[in-house]
């Protein structure tokens, strides 16, 4: 492909994505002010206030934008292999489509563990508060910060996508994965304890547990493509 060819590839992807993105937001509109009350709830805080005349209504369009990003990824997923699959192998080329739906998957998994770990997180930051403060929820910063918690996790959970393509690229190998394996699994574990703080210990290993089987799991289907 030339480069006009390349930019002309990239200006389509670049729409198409940000078609699907737009029709999710409108559609996620109408549904925002249920997913507020339903994170309100679920962080156990019952209630939240907003401080400017238009805060109630821009905090839905927030939260919609989000969502919107979120039920658009495979859109913008499948766009994003689509517009680099050119550079690929033949060989390599077969694992575009798996590598979107497991990119989809764990994504949607960082968010649900997001979502599990939202009232744990919550009251472990409200018992560092002084004694005769208490919390009064705002919500525009309460939405930013759930939203930053989906993402981060969503992100987090991209782990074996990532590992996978380095791998295919001879970045990393197999070996090299399992002569680190101490590290992953300090590494892990203690992300696991950050993502889930102040509960009991087993918890994280809700959190612990998936992380290390999708490290060992990328590892092992490394090995046996032989990379």
């Amino acid at each position: 492909m030339s480069v006009i060819e390349h930019l002309e590839a990239l200006r389509r992807a670049l729409i198409v994505a940000l078609v699907a993105w737009v029709v999710a937001t409108v559609a996620a509109f109408f549904v925002s002010a249920q997913v507020i009350d339903y994170l309100i709830n679920r962080a156990g805080i019952h209630h939240a206030i907003y401080l400017q005349p238009a805060g109630g209504v821009i905090n839905q369009l927030k939260v919609a934008m989000y969502i919107g990003i979120i039920i658009a990824a495979p859109v913008v997923i499948q766009q994003a292999w689509w517009f680099v699959s050119p550079g690929l192998h033949e060989s390599e080329r077969r694992f575009i489509l798996p590598l979107i739906l497991a990119t989809i998957v764990f994504f949607a998994i960082g968010v649900g563990v997001a979502i599990f770990a939202l009232p744990l997180y919550i009251n472990v930051l409200n018992r560092f508060a002084p004694a005769d403060v208490s919390y009064l929820p705002d919500l525009s910063a309460f939405i930013s910060f759930v939203l930053l918690m989906v993402i981060g996790f969503g992100i987090v959970f991209e782990l074996p996508v990532v590992l996978f393509v380095l791998g295919m690229l001879r970045i990393t190998s197999s070996r090299w994965l399992h002569k680190r394996r101490p590290y992953f699994f300090l590494g892990l574990g203690l992300t696991a304890n950050f993502l889930t703080p102040g509960a009991d210990p087993l918890t994280p290993l809700i959190m612990f547990i998936p992380l290390y089987l999708f490290y060992e799991g990328t590892a092992l289907l490394l090995r046996l493509l032989g990379r």
